[in-house]
Formats: C-alpha cells, structure tokens, sequence
C-alpha cells in the first residue's frame, strides 16, 4: 500500500471514530478486521497516523484556523495539516499523496493548496499558542486542570496525553508467580519488568499482541493498567467473603478481586449493559474465576435489594469522563463538555448511593474513577459524607498497608486521605480511590 492510501484509510477511520460513541480503539480494530487485506507494515502506519492526529488534534486546529480559508477542521483539514507540520512535507508532495488515484485521497483543491502554502515551513509547536492548546486539553477544562495541578499542570496534562505504558498483570489463580512469567516473556524475546507498586504487575517495552501469547491464551496473564491493578488491589476482598463489583464493565478488575479471594466466596458482578457483561464472561473463564456470577442491573431488581446490607465489600468503579485515560483513548478528550460533566457527576452521585446500601456494617465501600477532576472525585465522596453518618473515611495509607504492602508491593506514595495516581509522577493511568467503611450498628450481632 501507497502512502496515498495509507492516508486514505485513516481519514476513513477518523471519520468513523467521529460519527459513534465507541472507543476509538474498537473502531480501529473494526476497520482492520473488515480490510484484512491489508497487510502488517500498512496497519501499524494508519495506526500510528489515527493517533497522532488525534495526539496532535487541538494543535493541529489552531494551526488550521490561522491558515484560514481552505483548510476544514474535520478529519481531512486534520491529516493534510498533520502532513504539513509533522512531516514537514512540501505542498508538491502533498499533492502528490492526494491526487485522487485510485484508493488515495480526493486531489487537493485550490483552496487547500493556498491553505498549505501558509502552514509551509511552521513547526507543529508554536509559542504564541494558548497552554491549553499547547497541551491538548480541551478549553473549558483548562482551570479545572490548573485547580488539580497546581504549578505542575502543563506537565501533568502533556503526560496524561502522552503514549502509556503497557502493563500486564500476573494472574495468581494460575498457580504462576511474576518471575516466571518474566521468564518465559524474554524466551519469546518480549521483555517485561516487575512494575513499580503492584506487586502482580509487568510492564513490557511497547504495546504487544499479547493475544498471541500462550501465557495470555490459557489465562495466566491479563491486560491490565498498574493503577487499575492498584485500584482493585486497595479493595481488599478476601477469601470467603460476598464482594460486589457495581459498575463492573468487562471485568477487568473483577478479574483481580477473583484472585484476591482465590476463587472462594461469592463476586457478584454488575452493569448495565448485557454486551460488557458477555466479554466479562469470556475473560472470567480464561482466567479460571468459578465464583463469579454476572448480572444485568435494571431498575426495580429485586435481586439487588435482597443484597442490602450483606456485602463485605463493594467496588464502585464509576463511569466518569475518562480523564485520566487519555493516554489509551485521546477521543475521550473531545467527547464531552461542561454540561456533560454535570450529568455525570449526577449519575455517580446515585450510583455511589444505591451501592452504599449493598455494604454490611463493617464492610467497605470503594470509589474508584479513571478520571483526575475533583469534580468527580473528592467533591462526590466528600458529599457523600457529608450526608451519610453511616461511613467514615480510612486513609488510604493504612489500607495500602494492609493490602498493597503485605502482597508484596511497595509501600504508599501518598498520606493523603484519599488516593491520587497520575502519569507524570506515577507513571499509571491517572486514577482517584476512596476507600469508605461502614460503621456497625448498634446491637448488631457481628459487632465486635
């Protein structure tokens, strides 16, 4: 395949990513599946080409409104730019990729030549752009950034929009500890390191097809991110107990808590939607989890309330705007606004409520979202108290201890009340947990 081509098929694929409310990743991977007739060095390329672009995007933009008339901020306007300014390619070449040929993109018109000519000789970054553009962040929530970084935001935001890390973690229930795995990694000339706080982490050296490895095929590792393995780690299920993941999504720290609890006890997994449960199922299996079972929460689930005041323990991993997840998914960055941030916060104020109610006396509850605005973390939970006599708050620290620490982690890198992770200093995901216990009642027969 030709460049032109090659450029053909990631205006295609932006342009899907642009008109569904899917992840970015599962549309690219859609596109490929559907074209395999395209061989391995031309995916990477439209890959590297679809993320750039979307890395690049508010960048890119201020570039295209300075160019002026020509130049459109869609996904044509936006590779043409990223041609120009990345690859510093001359209006010559650029025509010659775009010259409407066979599987290449429509020919340049007049007004995106002129356009180009502009942009012609400029670098990608330029000091008179805005911190916000700078760091590609979305505008409205450039203070919101500031309120949560302090001095260290335009390094904190350039990391959240940075390439991650690829982390695995080791799945105990496989009888396999890290070293072995490691091992057998660098036979298959893969090589992982322990990661630094988890002590069931790896972090390989770039993203890999890990569902071509054995170890990954019969179930002895997971993808999975060093913070969401810290998040369900400081959930502290134990063997034996009755936990509940509410917001449970595909599994993936249902997963963790299986392990924790060495497939004894009852995990009851629960979402809203029947397809994330199905690939739940899929990895629970692959993992060997026998003590899961998985359920669609409707309103008015009589099933739900028979668990009122039972549960040991409850994660509630909220949805939220995944800003802590922009270096996997730059989209999210650009799906939502103002408004949408409020809607959400509503929603995980209830949810935070309805599972609040599944915890036993003594039990814990577990906050956790992907994302790194206050809006969404400390203001929900610390709301939450205000009006719940009921919970109490455990610092983070202690339960780190207890949980993180004595599995052979290291120790915690905050004293704060709650748990803050971010890529710029902990090279995770940015993550916040708030791990809230519930008093014993008066008169309660397991009162201690």
């Amino acid at each position: 395949m030709r460049d032109g081509p090659r450029l053909e098929a990631a205006i295609e694929v932006l342009e899907a990513i642009g008109a569904t409310d899917r992840a970015a990743d599962r549309v690219l991977d859609r596109y490929l599946k559907d074209r395999r007739y395209i061989g391995g060095g031309d995916r990477g390329a439209i890959a590297d080409r679809v993320w750039g672009v979307m890395r690049r995007r508010a960048r890119l933009d201020w570039w295209i409104r300075k160019a002026g008339k020509g130049l459109q901020r869609d996904p044509r306007g936006r590779v043409l730019a990223d041609v120009a300014l990345t690859d510093r390619h001359g209006v010559g070449e650029i025509a010659g990729l775009f010259d409407g040929s066979r599987h290449a993109p429509a020919a340049l018109t007049r007004d995106e030549s002129d356009a180009l000519r502009r942009l012609i000789d400029h670098a990608l970054d330029d000091p008179e752009m805005p911190p916000a553009v700078r760091c590609e962040c979305p505008n409205w929530l450039w203070p919101r950034m500031e309120a949560v970084f302090g001095a260290e935001v335009e390094t904190a935001v350039r990391a959240l929009g940075d390439g991650a890390s690829f982390d695995l973690r080791v799945n105990p229930l496989a009888g396999v500890d890290r070293a072995a795995v490691i091992a057998e990694l660098a036979t298959a000339s893969v090589p992982a390191e322990p990661t630094p706080m988890s002590p069931l982490g790896l972090r390989l050296d770039r993203r890999r097809p890990v569902d071509r490895m054995p170890a990954f095929k019969d179930g002895r590792i997971e993808v999975q991110d060093e913070g969401s393995q810290i998040a369900a780690a400081l959930v502290g299920a134990r063997p034996g107990q009755l936990v509940v993941d509410y917001c449970a999504g595909a599994g993936g720290k249902a997963l963790a808590l299986a392990a924790d609890m060495a497939n004894k006890g009852r995990l009851l997994l629960f979402d809203v939607s029947k397809s994330r449960l199905d690939r739940a199922g899929l990895r629970l299996r692959r993992s060997g989890v026998n003590n899961a079972e998985r359920r669609v929460l409707e309103d008015g689930d009589k099933s739900v309330k028979r668990l009122a005041g039972k549960a040991d323990r409850v994660l509630v991993d909220a949805p939220c705007t995944g800003t802590g997840t922009w270096r996997r998914n730059p989209d999210a960055k650009w799906r939502y606004d103002a408004e949408a941030l409020a809607e959400i916060t509503v929603s995980q104020r209830t949810i935070l409520e309805r599972a609040a109610a599944l915890v036993k006396p003594g039990g814990r509850l577990v906050y956790v979202t992907c994302s790194v605005l206050t809006d969404e973390n400390e203001a929900i939970v610390d709301g939450f108290l205000a009006e719940s006599t009921a919970f109490r708050a455990l610092p983070v620290a202690a339960v780190w201890a207890e949980t993180v620490a004595a599995a052979g982690g290291s120790g915690c890198p905050t004293e704060e009340r709650y748990l803050r992770l971010s890529p710029h200093v902990h090279g995770t995901d940015g993550f916040f947990v708030a791990v809230l216990e519930r008093a014993w009642s008066p008169g309660s027969v397991d009162t201690p």
